[in-house]
């Protein structure tokens, strides 16, 4: 019998002071229209990086991924390295000579006046690259002996396709990878993001500013005038992650294990980082709700459509409506969470009838990595219920 799919959702409802975390190319916050109003928008893409920045956090800097351009120079680097740290003890016209026909193969790199650089972004691990100086299997010396046709002839021989294809880190295991031009790079993303949208309509202000010059003792004046757009807002946020797919770019359940619940941690805790030290926005959440499906993703931002209108706060009929929805959701289309925790310090009656009792944050991470352990484990996810059923 084919194991069911598993998916872990986070829904999250955040307020955030005066702010510009993440703003167009104007410099304005982003928005977006929805329901007919003007809400605040912070992007997926925003998000899932400030999610991977913090989830690397925990790992060690040799099992982190990078999403980078330069992979010749950083391939080149590793091979310059000694013999005894897993180089090839080269000089930097012989490393950049046999990177740049190790990468070859792969068709996406162009030169440029400073170095060879892949033609887009390249999202890889930093122990990937280890694997690609192991290929020379301590050739180096030999094949850079070799004239530049036959150098190139004998490294394409090599699986080079194939190391950059296995053993991925976390991060892009979670997160994917997409090559146009090379289809067997493509790494599936086990983790989708949706755009965050503020709960309730929003209006963008303006910060008048100056900047004294302290040097100036003659001039009564600013030394510097200038503005920044901010909004306020309280955010609902969403993603999703498919275990059944992180399993498979894993392949190692007690790495999907741990890398499900450091996601849902990472997702929790991040915060994009635009005009950080001119606002301090760093908050934590309101609500935290986890629902764990295995038929499809439900997000359930349509909760908002309608524009909370709070005359005392958002955030509580933000969480009022949100448990609405789930319920609503449920009862319409018969699409019922098999598992629903939730962190939250908001007082509602509704909230704890349909998300259950609040759990402190680091209990709610221990819900997911009984669910997460159990449906590795081919128990089902009966077993991880009556975990939790057992941890309340």
């Amino acid at each position: 019998m084919t194991q069911p799919s598993l998916f872990i959702e986070v829904h999250i409802l955040q307020s955030l002071p005066p702010s510009n975390i993440n703003r167009d190319d104007s410099g304005t916050p982003k928005q977006a229209l929805y329901g007919g109003a003007r809400r605040a928008r912070v992007s997926s893409q925003a998000w899932k990086r400030a999610t991977r920045v913090e989830f690397a956090k925990a790992e060690v800097v040799a099992d982190r991924a990078t999403r980078t351009k330069r992979i010749a120079a950083l391939l080149a680097e590793r091979l310059a390295r000694p013999a005894s740290e897993g180089g090839a003890d080269l000089d930097a016209a012989q490393a950049d000579r046999l990177a740049a026909a190790l990468l070859e193969p792969l068709g996406i790199t162009k030169s440029s006046k400073k170095e060879e650089q892949s033609a887009y972004l390249l999202f890889f691990g930093k122990r990937q690259l280890d694997s690609l100086v192991a290929l020379l299997g301590g050739r180096a010396g030999e094949l850079l002996a070799l004239p530049e046709k036959k150098l190139k002839e004998e490294v394409a021989k090599l699986p080079v396709v194939s190391a950059l294809s296995t053993g991925h880190p976390a991060e892009v295991a979670l997160f994917g990878r997409m090559v146009a031009d090379l289809p067997a790079l493509n790494v599936d993303a086990a983790v989708q993001v949706a755009h965050a949208l503020s709960t309730h309509a929003v209006r963008t202000e303006f910060d008048y500013y100056t900047a004294v010059d302290d040097e100036n003792t003659e001039d009564s004046g600013a030394g510097m005038i200038g503005t920044v757009e901010f909004n306020s807002s309280t955010l609902y946020r969403y993603a999703v992650l498919g275990v059944h797919q992180l399993r498979d770019n894993l392949t190692s359940p007690q790495a999907t294990r741990e890398a499900a619940v450091r996601f849902v941690d990472a997702f929790t805790r991040s915060m994009p980082t635009g005009h950080q030290n001119s606002f301090a926005h760093r908050t934590l959440p309101h609500l935290v709700l986890v629902t764990v499906r295995t038929d499809q993703p439900v997000n359930l931002v349509s909760a908002f459509e309608e524009p909370v209108a709070g005359h005392s706060g958002l955030a509580a009929e933000s969480a009022v409506r949100l448990a609405g929805e789930l319920a609503s959701v449920g009862q319409t289309w018969g699409t019922v969470p098999t598992r629903t925790v939730a962190t939250y310090a908001l007082e509602a009656d509704k909230l704890t009838d349909t998300f259950g009792p609040s759990l402190a944050f680091p209990a709610l991470l221990d819900q997911v990595d009984a669910l997460v352990g159990a449906w590795l484990a081919d128990d089902g996810l009966g077993q991880a219920e009556t975990a939790q059923a057992g941890a309340r």
